[in-house]
């Protein structure tokens, strides 16, 4: 784990490869209002976030959207920037170095007692024939005893062994224990700002399918 290129973002060695970009947002005075995107020239996806855990497959038309419903993000389209924000929940990274497929997932309480990771990982399987033994998965910052009662992030780990992956990195940091770099919403009593986790393959796009979703909540591929 590195301060990355920038001193206001973290970067984690797992996912430092050539086939990826990656980031996590640092605090910032003022809180920034809105991402601000580090990946120049690159189309970006967010998840709307409601701590469940709809997993969404995107493509190019997808751009500029924010995905309704959705706790988790997942694509094979080079040069589409997945992103979620957190300040406490942990963001879960996703790279399949064989299938070139990434995911992006929101994780907090709720969202972890739904299984959001194991999941995420079914979806990659579902959409890209992603096997779990391929995949890199790092857990980013989040809160953690003592701050909090419920180990989420150890939940985490053991429900992304029991889908089947072996590379499980957690970068460790307690979101609650270091306010000069991290924004809390237990502590700060929810008057904080907010990060933001970004991945992205490298490349040229690529005419990939797009994504749209389904009355009954589900992602399809559009041809």
């Amino acid at each position: 784990m590195s301060a990355g290129r920038y001193p206001e973002f973290l970067e984690f060695a797992p996912l430092t490869v050539a086939a990826l970009s990656h980031c996590f947002t640092l605090r910032t005075a003022p809180p920034a209002r809105a991402p601000v995107f580090p990946f120049a020239g690159a189309r970006h996806v967010q998840a709307e976030q409601v701590h469940g855990h709809l997993t969404v497959s995107v493509g190019a038309a997808d751009h500029d959207r924010v995905i309704p419903g959705a706790d988790a993000l997942i694509t094979d389209t080079p040069r589409l920037t997945l992103a979620v924000r957190v300040a406490d929940c942990g963001p879960v990274y996703f790279f399949d170095p064989a299938r070139n497929a990434i995911g992006l997932a929101h994780a907090g309480k709720k969202g972890t007692a739904l299984n959001i990771t194991g999941v995420t990982v079914s979806a990659m399987t579902q959409h890209f024939g992603t096997r779990p033994r391929d995949l890199v998965v790092v857990l980013g910052p989040c809160i953690r005893p003592p701050h909090y009662e419920i180990d989420f992030a150890a939940d985490i780990h053991r429900q992304a062994r029991a889908a089947g992956v072996v590379n499980f990195y957690d970068c460790g940091l307690d979101t609650a224990a270091d306010r000069d770099r991290f924004y809390s919403y237990r502590m700060e009593q929810g008057r904080t700002g907010r990060h933001y986790a970004f991945l992205m393959l490298n490349g040229p796009p690529s005419p990939a399918p797009a994504t749209t979703i389904s009355p009954a909540g589900k992602s399809s591929r559009r041809k």
